[in-house]
């Protein structure tokens, strides 16, 4: 279970901003508070769904613990009781995530590195499916992607490709998707419809901010 005092105070905090934007505000604290505003939204609207499952999952209980309950209408709950669970779990996953304390380098835009691994040609297009799966994510985010360097595969995808993500909280999202990626399918360089294991790393990297150096 979530601390559900902590998320009392993070919507009592929510409440607080939207009532200060409300008022005559100096420049700099209205700047500081849509900013705070913008970081406790997301969450915020996530501890709201996780409280109305919370309260769908109770009712949901109340009519399986019933005796007048007929068997079709507990069937449908049993069922409804599922579905449920899963999406209390999913919110309880985000808000957690969210709750994670912050990293100094979480607003910092990303060099994001993909390389093909084991796996030949096929390794080399998982990797392209991997970059493109990110491109498609940034974008989602209102986020600009630009290619630094790139070295194709000879039958399409990349051996290595090293790319910016530009965009606020770029870091934040992206940082947990370092490391190995390994996929199981039947890739189009298969003609007899085997199954291949092929990987991919991915590395994420905070982009630092240029340094004058004296020799």
């Amino acid at each position: 279970m979530l601390p559900e005092a902590k998320l009392d105070v993070l919507l009592a905090r929510h409440a607080a901003l939207e009532a200060e934007l409300l008022g005559q505000v100096p420049t700099d604290a209205y700047v500081r508070a849509t900013r705070e505003l913008a970081e406790l939204s997301p969450v915020v609207e996530a501890v709201k769904a996780y409280r109305a499952t919370l309260a769908e999952i109770a009712d949901t209980e109340a009519l399986l613990a019933d005796p007048a309950t007929d068997a079709d209408m507990r069937a449908m709950a049993e069922q409804e009781r599922e579905a449920l669970d899963e999406r209390r779990e999913q919110l309880e996953q985000n808000i957690r995530i969210a709750l994670l304390p912050k990293d100094a380098m979480d607003e910092r835009n990303v060099v994001l590195e993909i390389r093909a691994g084991t796996g030949g040609d096929e390794a080399s297009l998982f990797a392209g499916d991997l970059f493109r799966m990110y491109e498609r994510f940034a974008a989602l985010q209102g986020w600009k992607v630009e290619v630094a360097s790139v070295s194709e595969g000879t039958v399409g995808g990349f051996k290595e490709i090293i790319a910016e993500v530009q965009g606020r909280g770029a870091y934040a999202k992206l940082k947990f998707e370092s490391g190995t990626h390994r996929v199981q399918r039947v890739p189009d360089t298969e003609t007899q419809g085997r199954i291949h294991t092929s990987a991919a790393t991915v590395a994420v990297l905070p982009q630092v901010e240029d340094v004058d150096v004296e020799v």
